[in-house]
């Protein structure tokens, strides 16, 4: 009786063991499931981190070049180099304006009226201070503002273009003294006279092919004519 009973115990014990193995194979194989299921579910997890991680950067890194600009800019004034610096434009600036207002201005030559003293496309330093202290002399160079009457000439010649007419009427003109107040003025054969005197002009480019004159330049103003006496538009014009 012992002996059936004792085997009776083994046999449940056993069918206990196959149970619990069955389920702990189930228990194992889900979890091996689950196991081979979560690398993918990190990898998606870190991929997102990364993505979003380089997404950060990115726009970390295109960060506007204006703003570094404006930042190196602002850093720059603040310094004492800086403060030094646009001390020194500023003044440098100032210097610059009053020099080309009131002492000396840049100019070109657009035309061939003074050939050969100066051809089309020659630079000038045209000086502002001489004027001033003194009274104008025969013979010199000046630059002026064209006056009424050379408009009123330029607009009636014949087959003149309206547009370059507008432009050329507003552009500064550049002469040479040949007469002052008080002097009479004419033009015979070609020569200039001055109070009667024939006048030495090596710096023309040859003889006027037109009469002119006599007249008395009034007080106050000057007689101006080109070098290329018989292709600028000058005072024996207006």
């Amino acid at each position: 009786m012992k002996l059936i009973l004792s085997i009776f115990g083994i046999s449940i014990a056993l069918l206990s063991l196959n149970i619990q193995e069955v389920n702990s194979f189930h228990v194992a194989h889900r979890c091996r499931n689950t196991v081979k299921q979560l690398p993918s579910l990190n990898h998606r997890y870190n991929s997102g981190i990364s993505s979003k991680t380089i997404l950060y950067e990115k726009e970390a890194n295109n960060e506007p070049e204006e703003k570094g600009l404006l930042r190196s800019i602002r850093d720059w004034v603040r310094s004492d180099e800086g403060r030094e610096d646009i001390n020194t434009y500023v003044v440098s600036l100032a210097v610059a304006l009053l020099l080309r207002f009131f002492i000396v201005e840049p100019r070109f030559i657009p035309s061939l009226s003074m050939y050969p003293t100066f051809d089309i496309g020659d630079q000038l330093a045209v000086e502002k201070v001489t004027k001033l202290i003194r009274p104008f002399s025969r013979k010199e160079v000046v630059v002026f503002n064209p006056p009424s009457a050379f408009r009123e000439a330029l607009y009636g010649q014949i087959n003149v273009d309206s547009a370059a007419a507008n432009k050329k009427a507003k552009e500064a003109l550049i002469k040479r003294i040949v007469a002052i107040e008080g002097d009479v003025v004419k033009i015979r054969e070609g020569k200039l006279y001055i109070n009667g005197e024939p006048q030495d002009e090596p710096f023309t480019a040859e003889d006027a092919a037109y009469e002119f004159g006599p007249v008395t330049v009034p007080p106050g103003q000057v007689l101006v004519l080109g070098d290329n006496r018989n292709h600028s538009l000058d005072g024996h014009i207006w």
